[in-house]
């Protein structure tokens, strides 16, 4: 990629889909991205507004993350390129919706299973990891993870072993 066509945060797409230039962090940039949007998480798990009501915003946001990420891998000739960590901030975003207890703790558990389901990509995640080239595959491999750990998450929860 030429220099003149290297992503910059000067553009509102690299902005958003580096969720602010974290997914700029020079190790695990993933691990990252989902580790600045944890304190947001805890902050709206503060407010105590019931988590469906979440639902609409996130489902918007992963459908915008789609289209724009599609817009910007094509643009920048890309496929799912490590800075792009709006994936990970919206995959813990729908484990979190998971969440029944906002202590620490929980929240570190919804952290390490979202991370480990983002990493083994249990199918289907595997699924649009791999075969949807769309930015669609980019950002929905990371739901489906969210997905999983967070039903993990509530099982262990119900067993009583959290």
């Amino acid at each position: 990629m030429s220099e003149k066509n290297k992503p910059s945060l000067k553009n509102i797409d690299i902005l958003f889909l580096s969720v602010f230039g974290s997914g700029f962090f020079p190790w695990a940039p993933g691990t990252f991205g989902t580790l600045v949007t944890m304190p947001f998480l805890f902050a709206l798990g503060t407010l105590g507004a019931p988590f469906f009501l979440y639902i609409p915003f996130l489902v918007i946001s992963t459908a915008g993350a789609c289209f724009v990420t599609d817009f910007t891998q094509r643009k920048y000739k890309l496929h799912d390129p490590s800075w792009i960590v709006i994936d990970e901030s919206l995959g813990v975003a729908t484990t979190w919706l998971f969440l029944q207890n906002h202590s620490v703790l929980h929240y570190t558990i919804i952290f390490a299973l979202f991370r480990f389901f983002d990493i083994v990509k249990i199918w289907p995640a595997s699924y649009f990891d791999k075969k949807v080239h769309h930015g669609a595959g980019t950002i929905l491999d990371d739901i489906i993870s969210g997905l999983f750990a967070g039903f993990v998450y509530l099982v262990i929860n119900a067993l009583g072993v959290i």
